[in-house]
């Protein structure tokens, strides 16, 4: 695994100079509940950061429910966390990586290399007898310098002309039903981006709540081109950000978000909304 990391290689590297733990802990709908829990107990050494307030910009019209944060704003809230060109960046939550992943695919965009997921998560860290603290870490600001990877990205625009393209394949990561459009618990409008293909995003783990193997990855994207180009959403891109990952660590190159997501997608009056599965046989 080129991105997940145990929780063991945490604990043999949570003390070394250049490490920055980052804990992303966040429940949608609690907002406070995150850094509730981190001031509370987290891993010694570890820093606080927010999903809406830190790795996140304002609502507007457009753009979904987390849009994607200001370049220059995060980067100086990385600079003030301590994370700088040369840090190596470990993130843990308790949601099955999703929050973490959105950290990860954040400094993947803006061209950092050195960032890992922890898996299972804080309480499994908690479980395994590993330490834990209240104290929190004084906060030495470094540099941290963006080289934004924008072949990562793709904008509403850039979907709407995608469409029916077969050489590009849409994947909608959220839960089965809400993708069919039979429930939406969150936005105004049900359904999917026609033509989107559905892979679940905590189907990346197993049932024990770790990721699954580079292999086990691969079989859950079986069928799709190695070197096709693939354009990830969710609700509003933050659970899209675990299937990235999973797909990069199945070997897939050529991966991009579509950051504002679904809750983008409908703000758009004229953009076509499909219901169904596409990918059941035809008849059914």
């Amino acid at each position: 695994m080129k991105n997940i990391v145990s929780l063991k290689w945490v604990l043999a590297r949570m003390y070394e100079s250049d490490v920055v733990i980052v804990d992303c802990r966040f429940a949608l709908g609690k907002p406070e509940s995150g850094r509730e829990a981190y001031t509370e107990s987290h891993i010694p050494g570890a820093v606080y950061l927010d999903l809406e307030q830190d790795l996140s910009a304002p609502i507007e019209e457009h753009g979904g429910r987390h849009p994607l944060p200001d370049i220059a704003a995060l980067t100086s809230t990385l600079s003030r966390a301590g994370i700088g060109n040369e840090s190596r960046v470990i993130a843990y939550d308790d949601q099955g990586g999703a929050m973490a992943s959105r950290l990860w695919w954040l400094l993947k965009y803006l061209g950092h290399e050195q960032v890992f997921v922890m898996d299972e998560g804080f309480t499994a860290w908690r479980a395994a007898g590993f330490p834990v603290t209240a104290d929190q870490k004084v906060l030495i600001p470094s540099q941290f310098l963006a080289t934004v990877q924008h072949n990562m990205l793709v904008e509403v625009e850039e979907v709407q002309e995608k469409l029916g393209q077969a050489d590009v394949t849409l994947i909608d990561s959220r839960e089965g039903a809400r993708y069919r459009g039979e429930v939406e618990p969150i936005d105004r409008v049900a359904g999917h981006i026609p033509g989107a293909i559905n892979r679940f995003w905590a189907e990346g783990r197993d049932a024990d709540g770790k990721w699954k193997s580079a292999e086990a990855q691969e079989e859950r994207f079986a069928g799709l081109p190695k070197d096709g180009e693939l354009v990830v959403y969710c609700g509003s891109g933050v659970t899209a950000c675990p299937n990235v990952l999973a797909l990069q660590e199945a070997g897939f190159t050529n991966v991009k978000l579509y950051a504002g997501s679904w809750s983008d997608w409908i703000t758009y009056s004229k953009n076509p909304i499909a219901t169904g599965d596409e990918e059941a046989p035809k008849g059914e």
